[in-house]
């Protein structure tokens, strides 16, 4: 697929990639998250966990030169791992935006008051 403003034929590399032994279930997956570290490794880790359908959830940065995480997921009865990092990403998603919102909210509060403390 061609990358978006780049030239006539350059290949642009896929940002998730999927890695399953030969046999596994579709519940015990690595995902090779591309141009991703610790900041969406550590925080997307957690709230997967919070899933009581993974039995396991971890990353790892297979050197500190590569901009690409390890991220495996194991989950309970048979679940797709994929659903579970979708469900993940989506929460991830929402929770950042709730930030986002308050904190928008509080500097704007915050400005108003500091306008009234002027006059």
């Amino acid at each position: 697929m061609a990358g978006a403003g780049a030239g006539a034929g350059a290949e642009r590399k896929a940002q998730l990639e999927t890695v399953q032994a030969d046999g596994a279930d579709e519940g015990c997956v690595t995902f090779v998250l591309h141009g991703e570290d610790h900041t969406l490794g550590n925080s997307l880790r957690y709230m997967v966990m919070k899933n009581p359908d993974v039995e396991f959830c971890g990353y790892s940065i297979t050197h500190p030169s590569e901009s690409k995480i390890n991220f495996r997921i194991q989950t309970r009865g048979g679940i797709p791992a994929t659903e579970i990092l979708c469900k993940g990403l989506n929460d991830l998603s929402n929770a950042s935006k709730h930030v986002l919102q308050t904190f928008e909210a509080q500097v704007k509060e915050f400005r108003l008051k500091q306008g009234e403390a002027m006059e």
